[in-house]
């Protein structure tokens, strides 16, 4: 069992174990206590769990079974019973839904084909050749689901063009930025944040 800041939670060798992005997203997340969030991609339910300890209402969906299966057990060890799981991808789970804070931490790194893992853990990091493949998704299907006011999270790295995904956001009429950026080997890993 791991602990982040008070919370304990398990992993599985098929889910993205929380590291340096997960936690540098902890610290920065912009959660409100009327809001109703969406976390997509929750692998452990880490950012679920802290979203759902300030507001009343937390969706969480992955692609991966067993992300859902690990998520769910760390639910019910950290008693987080406001938080609702829904297997599938991207908002294909929420699909006439609509949140007032979206969180992504992206599958943002470029990715051959000879790199995949060829198991569940490869929709936790695989962004495709760009690094972009996902988070363009993403971005395609985010104002649908975006209540007015509402506004998106996302954590991305410096390879995956960082600047392509602020001027989307800011296409859809959000003011986006960079809140907060870590150093992390051969990268920087950010939080991009639209209002």
């Amino acid at each position: 069992m791991l602990e982040y800041k008070g919370i304990y939670y398990e992993t599985h060798p098929e889910v993205y174990e929380p590291a340096e992005d997960t936690f540098l997203f902890a610290e920065n997340l912009q959660v409100e206590r009327r809001d109703r969030v969406l976390d997509i991609g929750t692998g452990t339910g880490l950012l679920a769990i802290i979203a759902s300890k300030k507001c009343s209402k937390v969706t969480a969906t992955d692609i991966n079974p067993h992300a859902i299966d690990c998520a769910v057990k760390n639910l019910i060890t950290n008693k987080s019973y406001n938080v609702e799981l829904k297997k599938g991808d991207l908002f294909e789970p929420v699909k006439n839904e609509k949140f007032d804070l979206i969180l992504f931490n992206t599958p943002y790194l470029p990715t051959h084909k000879d790199e995949r893992l060829g198991d569940e853990l490869d929709a936790a990091w695989d962004g495709g050749i760009d690094g972009r493949y996902v988070i363009d998704r993403f971005l395609e299907g985010l104002e649908d689901h975006l209540n007015p006011g509402g506004r998106v999270q996302l954590v991305q790295s410096s390879l995956s063009d960082i600047d392509r995904t602020i001027k989307k956001l800011k296409g859809i009429g959000l003011d986006a930025s960079v809140t907060a950026r870590e150093k992390c080997f051969f990268e920087e890993v950010v939080v991009i944040t639209g209002k």
